[in-house]
């Protein structure tokens, strides 16, 4: 194997633990922003957790954070708390941070 074909493939590896980290960050912040919403709803503790993967789940149903934040948007709106979606992309901003941060902590 010639050196470029070594590089080549630490470059993919590297591409490749970059992306499930990025991965698992979005996902902690999407669970995170789940138990922010939930908190504004006043949800019970069983209740919050759950809606956290919910709102995981909904991450997957098409590329970017659309998704997301229409579904906690739609569901804070439906529980007649006021919110907008600047509101909610500062939370998931703030919470992307937060994410990051407890998923280095945890290394």
């Amino acid at each position: 194997m010639t050196a470029f074909e070594d590089r080549e493939r630490a470059f993919e590896n590297k591409f490749a633990r970059d992306e499930e980290v990025q991965f698992r960050i979005t996902a902690r912040r999407n669970k995170l922003l789940g138990h922010w919403a939930a908190d504004k709803m006043g949800l019970t503790a069983e209740e919050k957790d759950a809606y956290g993967k919910s709102v995981v789940q909904a991450d997957f149903e098409e590329a970017g954070d659309e998704d997301v934040l229409r579904k906690v948007l739609g569901d804070l709106t439906s529980a007649g708390i006021e919110c907008d979606a600047d509101t909610v992309r500062a939370a998931m901003d703030d919470l992307m941070v937060e994410a990051r941060r407890q998923l280095m902590d945890e290394a």
